[in-house]
């Protein structure tokens, strides 16, 4: 993409730029508007791709690089000595350095090195008194004076509100986007859900995640109280969790935003979209809100709260992501199937509704594979982290189902004097539209571990996988079982193929999709064996073992792990029930019709009619409800959704 937005090395972004942010002093251009470090009468270098560094699993042997566009950023926009100070410093090169803060008095550094790419350190001053502050990066092998990228950080006393009432639109744009702040934006949203390694975080709420100060690295970045008193309530299903991400970020920074107006498809016929709203626009729901509050910057936090739970939640939706992947108007572009694309931020379009954000790369190493972790918002407003695997990430390539895998947000700049979309970033790419599924899959486990696998290493992160995945349907069955509790029932259940969207109890409760994507998942760990011993050369296959061998071993270690692992639910009265994974697997013909909320816990997990485990059992669906269940089966015995009409 060539537009002149790329901000030059060792900037950081101004607090009185955002103070000071207008609709009469924005610029017409897209350059940002704060730098440092950089001459002012000097000619931005050209865009770089933002896929551009060496695969992760590769440790380049660390040097000095004098252009390694090292970004420095710090919040909160306005620092001031009752909130952390923290200093974020970015870049797509794996450097080695040490980040430091220093003045009044007080030094701190760090030399953590996250992420990859873009890479990047965080170093932080909890408790800062008032006075000038040095910001610097300097690269461990350089020599004295080279490598290095610093900041003026002043601190005051009290902090400069940068949040205003809007005159027009939710929020004014007055920075644009740009490869420096695409990888800022990573990296906020990598600390965001950022959790040890094998763990599996969940909430329930998004809001929770964003007042959660140590987690979030833009709290209160405004000054306005925005994520503490002020905060509005968040809770966005699996469509709007991207977006309420992006915006969420843009509104912080002052950056556009804006989203098309799409349809789901149906008859035959993909998604398509048109238009762009943008933050900018009128909205009638978030000037409703501003005008009911005294105060400038809560008028902007109302506002910007209002357009989250009314505007982009009423417009974004599954068909969004879905769009085909050479529609201009939509607000995703296809990338490239490699370890560099696929950054915290990009989005994975289910073709079957479901959107998956990026939230980590862990790289490969010799005792186990890559990971790729992404985190995804559900109907009942629960927000959870979970692995990359073929049973959370559907994959098909019917034309109807619209354009599904990863996918970025197309940037909107700005473009005389209005804002628009641009085509996207260097990453664009459309290789996933020559794969078929096996070959789709195949890709993508060659990206995320590059050398040959164990393969019973590779069976029993599968194994857990699936562990991860029973366990989360536990606590959306039991979520229903409360539901039920509260004596509304029964829930009206849609006709069709809308079964797997809707609005109200259903949508929160019910789980068809969550139940189509386990029936496949546990296909998917039956069919282990068999798919090393399809691509033997993708795994490092014992001395003096065939194949078929290494399938027949695998076989017998499916068996004693699935057997050894267990999962208990709650039942209807109260009391707890264990099934091994065994158990699970071989229910899968009752899983084909376990989905309706209006039934009984003990039924939605396939409990044989009179044994002790159904014992306990007090609901049932109606009859109708439980006859279209078994017209609606093969569906899920077949593993595939229904088209929409």
């Amino acid at each position: 993409m060539r537009y002149e937005s790329f901000v030059r090395a060792r900037w950081v972004l101004s607090a009185a730029v955002l103070c000071a942010c207008s609709r009469t002093r924005e610029p017409e251009g897209l350059a940002p508007v704060a730098s440092a470090s950089a001459s002012a009468n000097a000619a931005p270098p050209e865009p770089k791709a933002i896929a551009s560094a060496a695969p992760a699993f590769v440790e380049e042997p660390a040097k000095c690089e004098e252009g390694a566009n090292v970004h420095l950023f710090t919040t909160p926009s306005s620092p001031w000595t009752g909130a952390t100070v923290r200093v974020l410093a970015t870049t797509d090169r794996p450097l080695a350095g040490t980040l430091v803060i220093e003045g009044a008095g007080a030094r701190v550094e760090s030399d953590a090195r996250h992420g990859g790419p873009p890479y990047f350190w965080i170093a932080e001053l909890p408790a800062p008194k008032a006075g000038s502050y040095t910001a610097s990066f300097t690269q461990k092998p350089c020599d004295a004076g080279k490598g290095v990228a610093t900041a003026q950080v002043n601190v005051a006393t009290r902090p400069t509100i940068a949040a205003s009432a809007p005159k027009d639109g939710v929020w004014p744009a007055c920075m644009a986007w740009s490869s420096a702040i695409e990888n800022v934006y990573s990296a906020w949203l990598e600390t965001l859900f950022d959790a040890p390694d094998g763990e599996m975080p969940s909430w329930s709420a998004f809001h929770e995640v964003l007042r959660d100060p140590k987690r979030n690295l833009l709290h209160d970045y405004l000054g306005a109280g925005e994520d503490s008193g002020n905060a509005p309530v968040i809770r966005p299903d699996c469509a709007d969790l991207p977006y309420m991400l992006r915006a969420y970020f843009a509104f912080k920074l002052r950056l556009p935003f804006g989203l098309a107006e799409c349809n789901r498809g149906g008859g035959g016929a993909p998604p398509s979209c048109k238009g762009i709203l943008t933050n900018e626009d009128h909205d009638d729901r978030a000037t409703a809100a501003a005008t009911a509050k005294t105060k400038p910057s809560d008028a902007a936090v109302a506002a910007f709260g209002a357009f989250l739970r009314g505007t982009l939640a009423d417009r974004a939706h599954s068909g969004s992501a879905r769009a085909p992947f050479e529609d201009e108007s939509a607000d995703y572009y296809p990338v490239a199937l490699t370890w560099e694309a696929l950054r915290p931020g990009t989005i994975y379009a289910d073709p079957y509704g479901h959107v998956l954000v990026i939230a980590k790369r862990i790289p490969q190493t010799s005792e186990r594979g890559g990971q790729l972790l992404a985190v995804d918002g559900q109907p009942d407003g629960t927000v959870a982290r979970k692995r990359y695997w073929r049973g959370n990430f559907l994959y098909a390539t019917e034309r109807e189902l619209g354009g599904p895998g990863f996918k970025r947000f197309r940037p909107v700049v700005r473009k005389n004097g209005s804002l628009g979309r641009s085509d996207g970033w260097d990453d664009r790419s459309t290789d996933a539209q020559t794969l078929d599924v096996e070959g789709f899959y195949d890709k993508m486990e060659d990206v995320l571990s590059p050398r040959p696998l164990d393969p019973e290493r590779a069976m029993m992160e599968t194994i857990a996988a699936l562990e991860e995945q029973v366990r989360t349907r536990v606590s959306s069955v039991d979520n229903g079982r409360k539901w039920l509790e509260k004596g509304k029932g029964p829930a009206t259940m849609p006709e069709g193929a809308e079964i797997f969207e809707t609005t109200g109890a259903w949508e929160d409760f019910a789980t068809p999709s969550r139940d189509l994507r386990l029936l496949i998942a546990i296909d998917v760990v039956r069919g282990f064996p068999a798919r090393v011993s399809r691509r033997p050369t993708r795994y490092a296959m014992p001395a003096g073992r065939t194949p078929k061998d290494v399938e027949a071993d695998l076989a017998k270690i499916l068996a004693r792990e699935l057997d050894a692992r267990r999962v208990t639910y709650t039942r209807t009265d109260g009391s707890p029930f264990t099934l091994t994974l065994t158990e699970v697997l071989g229910r899968s013909t009752a899983l084909e019709t376990a989905y309706d909320l209006n039934d009984c816990v003990e039924s939605r997990w396939g409990a044989p009619a009179g044994g002790d485990e159904a014992s306990t059992c007090r609901a049932h669906a109606p009859a109708e409800q439980t006859a279209r269940m078994q017209t609606y089966r093969a569906w899920f015995h077949e593993r595939r959704r229904p088209p929409r009409k």
